[in-house]
């Protein structure tokens, strides 16, 4: 099972963060590098109990029925899957911060889980296992866009 709760996956998704170069280029997409970096932190935060974004329409009225696909499959990602604008940071330029800060998250997770019961602004409510396959394929996701 894909797992971030799990100590040898943790420690295998940390590697690959620490494996990604500041300049690598992306596969798909046009996020750079810090940007991927600082998008794939702001999951992490929700999980943690950090206000992010409330749940939207679109996320009330389609989000169990994507839980289905994204998270409950066990398909990966597809390429250029749609991101929500709020999930994006643009201004991101400092790779060596970001990434730092996504380690912590993925490592704190790892230990905690998720802190929250507040449902995730898509997809609603989250089971503690939703949220680390989740988190687990969205970070997969990203690394394999940057060929880490």
């Amino acid at each position: 099972m894909l797992s971030l709760i799990d100590s040898n996956q943790n420690a295998t998704m940390v590697s690959r963060l620490k494996a990604l170069e500041p300049d690598a280029t992306a596969v798909w997409g046009k996020l750079t590098a810090p940007q991927m970096l600082a998008h794939c932190r702001i999951p992490f935060a929700a999980a943690a109990g950090e206000a992010v974004s409330k749940r939207g329409l679109i996320g009330i009225l389609f989000g169990r029925l994507a839980k289905r696909k994204f998270i409950d499959s066990d398909a990966p990602f597809s390429r250029n899957s749609p991101t929500d604008p709020k999930f994006l940071v643009p201004g991101a330029s400092d790779f060596e911060a970001e990434r730092s800060s996504l380690i912590e998250a993925v490592l704190a997770f790892g230990q905690h889980g998720p802190r929250t019961t507040d449902p995730h602004p898509f997809f609603g409510k989250l089971t503690r296992e939703d949220w680390d396959r989740l988190l687990w394929k969205h970070l997969d996701h990203h690394l394999r866009q940057f060929g880490a």
